[in-house]
């Protein structure tokens, strides 16, 4: 079938190669025209994921219209900062029973909404059940070599889920279906918080038993948030949650983690993010998760003291003082 993927970064063109290697026709609309000139002449993309020719099924664009008009199917991979202003712009020219699928992680700034209810507020709440979300433990390059990956896909109707299921599975690509989008998509959100406390720990000097530490009551952040907006507690313990959150923390290609790492060397951020061609999400939304939790009436310790250091330049040993400090409870509390 075709399918348009809008996000020409790494994440996006890895998916985009995996559609186009199981014979389906794929579109990939490019931000830049110059990254996209570039990719469409040496079959490469050369900026976000060079060293991956471009299958034949892949046609590059930065048209809108040509790399959605007629597909079922519809990838969005902008940084969520984006998502609303490039999908707003590509909503004219779906089809009315597209299935429109999310593969970027966040919580849009002001109304605080996941993704999947971003792109339902854009479509109408009467293509509710046409959202989904793609989400796990996934680096764009290794995806790209054919290493073997494992995501889940969600979505509200469990046939929708299963349909997609069937279009992205490969033989190094498994996929599992869900119906837990709040989970998976908070699950995708809050680890890239945590990447930066485990980056940050390392740059520091200490060990892997504090790395441990951060993963394990980072996985029940993410579970009291998951649990409070009326996501599946389960889905925490699957791909999205701690599959995805021990790769971020752990794996040298982790943007997040980087940022981290940088930090706790004693680089500034804003020397960091300058010189970085990805976005880390976790920097914008180290802000927005910790204003929806404190919405919900949810208490998130390591993401609010990453707040602190992201937004307030509070010192990164102190953060780490804080959360040794706080008061003694129950390991498990609500």
């Amino acid at each position: 079938m075709r399918i348009g993927v809008i996000g020409g970064g790494s994440w996006g063109t890895a998916l985009a190669k995996l559609l186009a290697e199981l014979d389906h026709d794929v579109a990939l609309w490019f931000h830049n025209p110059e990254v996209e000139r570039v990719a469409a002449e040496h079959r490469e993309n050369r900026v976000y994921l060079p060293g991956f020719r471009l299958p034949d099924r892949l046609h590059t664009t930065t048209a809108l219209r040509e790399a959605v008009d007629g597909c079922p199917i519809v990838l969005s991979v902008v940084p969520s900062h984006a998502t609303r202003s490039v999908m707003e712009q590509a909503a004219p020219f779906l089809a009315p029973d597209a299935l429109l699928v999310s593969a970027s992680k966040g919580v849009e700034e002001g109304s605080l909404k996941r993704m999947s209810e971003v792109l339902t507020d854009i479509f109408g709440w009467q293509r509710a059940g046409q959202v989904a979300s793609l989400s796990g433990p996934s680096f764009a390059r290794e995806v790209a070599a054919g290493m073997p990956t494992a995501v889940t896909v969600a979505a509200a109707d469990m046939t929708v889920a299963e349909r997609l299921q069937k279009t992205f599975l490969a033989p190094t690509f498994r996929v599992y279906a869900s119906t837990d989008l709040v989970g998976v998509e908070i699950g995708g959100t809050v680890k890239n918080v945590i990447a930066i406390a485990a980056g940050v720990s390392d740059g520091l000097g200490f060990g892997s038993s504090t790395r441990a530490a951060l993963i394990t009551r980072g996985v029940a952040e993410i579970a009291r948030l998951v649990q409070k907006l009326g996501g599946d507690p389960r889905t925490v313990s699957g791909l999205s949650g701690v599959g995805d959150l021990v790769l971020t923390c752990t794996g040298d290609l982790s943007r997040n983690r980087t940022v981290g790492l940088r930090l706790g060397h004693g680089e500034q951020l804003r020397d960091i993010l300058a010189d970085m061609k990805m976005v880390a999400e976790g920097v914008k939304n180290s802000t927005t998760v910790c204003e929806l939790a404190r919405r919900a009436g949810v208490e998130l310790p390591i993401a609010e003291q990453i707040r602190q250091l992201l937004h307030e330049d509070k010192p990164a040993r102190q953060v780490v003082g804080d959360l040794m400090s706080r008061q003694a409870r129950p390991e498990f509390w609500n």
